[in-house]
């Protein structure tokens, strides 16, 4: 269980280590969170889970614990080391641990076959079904972060554009799990919201108070609930480098923006919102997540 704010100090101290705010640096000190953590991801005996941000290995040590298999990535050396020392002879077969950054290692290190990226499973060639069995074949995963706000949408970016785990337990600051989860027509709906959503239901999570820290954050904080869809949906990135310029000029109406990026496809895309109830005069936050998705059909590929 957490350490307690007095022992979090402690070890700190005789660590060196001076929490760093840039890295998100708030240690959980809450074991309601920690269980509550575990439950929403549904963690069990046998479970492969990427953590991001390990930290002083509080979260780390309750999923080792349950019989999982942990990829974790560190980017501090610090706390990297200390975990390398405190928690790998511990758990030897289970604890992979990799120090780097998260937006270059999203899985932390653990591998996975092209065959099975981005939700292209049987579909792809004899090659990659070949490399994929010899690496992890028809791999689940799931994945706890506790993400720093400036990382967590690259962050999330990077995850999307690979295999897909099954369910993602995400802490992160509220106002970035209000824009994750965001509906169509509010302020906070925007590309990220789209991208996720597609590929993502928001299931129910749980609100983390700033005296679950330490040291205390200055805002609050929200386990964000995220369970893979029965058919995902992974925007190419033509469709996404459009939507978001889309969003860049959220103010616009979709009419004009589209006339200018999708020239060749004006009939189609017309038709396309109209089937929709929708308008060219809509602006770009107004548009459905599915609507998004039968859009990204209409754009041509990169050259």
């Amino acid at each position: 269980m957490p350490l307690s704010p007095s022992a979090t100090r402690e070890l700190l101290a005789q660590l060196g280590h001076a929490p760093k705010r840039f890295l998100g640096q708030n240690f959980l000190i809450d074991g309601n969170i920690v269980r509550k953590s575990l439950a929403l991801a549904e963690i069990a005996a046998g479970d492969i889970v990427v953590e991001v941000g390990p930290g002083l290995g509080t979260l780390t040590t309750a999923l080792l614990e349950t019989g999982a298999e942990v990829w974790a990535v560190e980017k501090d050396r610090t706390l990297h080391a200390h975990l390398e020392s405190a928690l790998a002879p511990r758990f030897p077969q289970t604890l992979h641990l990799l120090e780097g950054d998260a937006v270059e290692h999203p899985l932390a290190g653990l591998e996975v076959g092209p065959a099975f990226r981005a939700g292209l499973g049987e579909d792809a060639t004899q090659a990659g079904t070949q490399a994929a069995s010899e690496k992890r074949p028809h791999l689940e995963f799931k994945i706890v972060a506790n993400l720093p706000y400036a990382i967590a949408t690259p962050w999330l970016d990077e995850v999307l554009a690979g295999l897909l785990p099954a369910r993602m337990v995400l802490m992160l600051q509220q106002e970035a799990a209000r824009r994750y989860a965001a509906s169509p027509g509010s302020k906070s709906f925007g590309a990220i919201s789209v991208f996720l959503q597609a590929a993502y239901d928001v299931a129910p999570g749980h609100k983390v108070a700033a005296a679950c820290f330490f040291p205390r954050p200055e805002v609050e904080s929200h386990l964000l609930n995220l369970v893979r869809r029965p058919a995902p949906f992974v925007f190419p990135a033509p469709a996404k480098a459009l939507i978001r310029a889309c969003f860049q000029q959220r103010r616009k109406q979709i009419g004009a923006l589209l006339r200018g990026r999708l020239p060749a496809a004006v009939t189609g895309w017309r038709e396309l919102l109209a089937a929709d109830g929708l308008s060219e005069q809509t602006r770009p936050e107004a548009i459905p997540v599915a609507t998004w998705m039968r859009l990204s059909a209409l754009m041509p590929p990169l050259t």
